[in-house]
C-alpha cells in the first residue's frame, strides 16, 4: 500500500464523517440530547485527528503522481494550501468539541450557547472540507476541472504510446 493509497482512503473519513456529525449535532439539539451531543464531540476530536494523519500523508501521496500525465502542480499547491487550513480548522474545532466533553462533563447538557459555536464551527469546516476534497480531486480527475482544462492531450491518461 503507498501513501498514495492511505491518502486516498484516508481523505473520506473527515469529509464523511464531518458530514455525519453535522446531522448528529442537528438531532441532538433538536432531541436535547446529552448523550447524543456527547457522541458527537468524541467523534469530532476523533475526525480532527484522523483530519491530521491526512494532512501528513499528502506531500508523499504527490511524490508518487508528480510525474504522471496530467499531473497539474498548480492545482496540487491550490489543494495543499486549503488542506493547511482545513486541517488547522479541524485541530480547532476538535479542540473545541475536546473542551466541552472536559468542562460539561458533570451537566445535564452543555450550555446551549456552546452547542451552537459548536455547530456554527462544524457547519463552517464541512464548507471547508468539501472545498478541499473538490480541489484534492482535480489532482487526478481532469473531468471535473472546471474551466481549467486537462493539461495534457485529449488521450491523456490513456496510456497511448502513439
Amino acid at each position: 500500500m503507498s501513501w498514495a493509497h492511505i491518502h486516498l482512503a484516508l481523505t473520506h473519513v473527515p469529509v464523511i464523517g464531518l458530514l455525519i456529525v453535522l446531522l448528529l449535532l442537528a438531532v441532538a439539539r433538536v432531541r436535547r440530547s446529552t448523550e447524543l451531543t456527547r457522541v458527537s464531540y468524541a467523534l469530532l476530536v476523533l475526525l480532527a485527528a484522523t483530519a491530521v494523519v491526512v494532512y501528513f500523508t499528502g506531500e508523499p501521496a504527490e511524490e508518487l503522481i508528480e510525474n504522471l500525465p496530467g499531473f497539474s502542480e498548480a492545482i496540487v499547491e491550490e489543494h495543499e494550501e486549503v488542506a493547511l487550513i482545513a486541517t488547522i480548522g479541524m485541530v480547532i474545532l476538535g479542540l473545541v468539541a475536546l473542551v466541552g466533553l472536559i468542562r460539561f462533563r458533570r451537566l445535564r447538557i452543555a450550555p446551549a450557547w456552546y452547542g451552537r459555536v459548536v455547530l456554527l464551527l462544524a457547519l463552517l469546516m464541512g464548507g471547508v472540507m468539501v472545498w478541499t476534497a473538490n480541489l484534492g480531486g482535480q489532482i487526478r480527475h481532469s473531468e471535473i476541472r472546471a474551466d481549467r482544462g486537462a493539461t495534457a492531450g485529449p488521450d491523456q491518461g490513456r496510456g497511448n504510446d502513439d
